[in-house]
């Protein structure tokens, strides 16, 4: 299994305001490769449509030769390509190795797949663990203390709105979620005096090959079309839409910015309003 491991780096701003990222390094590592492209362009796009702030990546990693030249073409950076297993330790040193000094971190592992309470053995939690859980929490013990070090950083987990509203069928996921996000709980409050923060980030569903994927299965399920799918769960979300790539590529800069360096250890949801909740 190789997962796609994502280095963006050296980011600077172009206008008035500033994100004050400028010369800092940051790792992005992803189990998919459509949904980090989506993340490393509209990351970008969408910083850069303001007038007042902008953002340049200088160094990025990402894990498929494509996606890089892709990349390289439409913004005009030097790119590296590594993809690695970061669930091993062997693949973790890979990253840390291209990664070097890192100053922002996010964090982002696939989920495991879905299924009902009886069919999950403890393999299969501890496969879980590993990837959502344990991986995320062995970069940030790796990175952290050379951002504490340097009085500065931003350590970004994108989870997801199932850690505020467990989903049924998604136990797996909702148990290692929910345990990173415990751990993080602790850990971002006993960093931020060293002007690192750590927060997570719970996406609902947005317009990526992944939602294509579900309202694809949906369609076959039930017999309509997909674009019935989609409205059918479009229902469902106050909001009445999808997600936008340039949106959850805007919250994450937003968050890995010095702009977000009062929140910490929070759980921001971005799901257009589909958990019910006051806190």
């Amino acid at each position: 299994k190789q997962r796609p491991v994502h280095l963006v780096g050296e980011l600077l701003h172009a206008g008035k305001q500033r994100l004050g990222v400028d010369d800092r390094r940051a790792a992005l590592q992803d189990a998919d490769v459509g949904f980090a492209l989506h993340q490393a362009h509209h990351f970008q796009q969408r910083i850069a449509a303001h007038q007042a702030v902008g953002i340049h990546h200088r160094h990025v990693l990402v894990g498929t030769a494509p996606a890089a030249q892709e990349i390289r073409q439409k913004y005009g950076v030097e790119v590296t390509t590594v993809a690695a297993d970061v669930t091993t330790e062997e693949g973790r040193a890979r990253l840390l190795e291209a990664a070097g000094e890192v100053d922002i971190l996010v964090n982002n592992a696939g989920g495991p797949p879905p299924g009902l309470w009886t069919d999950w053995d403890r393999e299969d939690f501890i496969k879980a663990l590993d990837a959502n859980m344990l991986t995320p929490i062995a970069l940030i013990k790796a990175l952290v203390p050379g951002m504490m070090e340097r009085g500065w950083g931003r350590v970004v987990n994108i989870t997801s709105q199932s850690v505020k509203a467990p989903i049924p069928v998604l136990g797996l996921s909702n148990s290692a979620r929910a345990g990173l996000t415990g751990y993080v709980a602790g850990t971002s409050r006993q960093v931020a005096g060293s002007g690192v923060t750590i927060n997570n980030l719970l996406p609902g569903i947005h317009a990526t090959d992944r939602a294509v994927s579900l309202d694809t299965g949906v369609a076959e399920q039930q017999g309509i079309s997909i674009e019935e799918a989609k409205a059918q769960r479009c229902k469902t979300i106050p909001a009445g839409r999808y997600g936008t790539p340039e949106e959850f590529g805007a919250m994450c800069a937003f968050l890995a910015s010095q702009l977000s360096g009062f929140i910490v250890g929070q759980n921001i949801l971005l799901d257009g309003g589909g958990v019910n909740s006051t806190m």
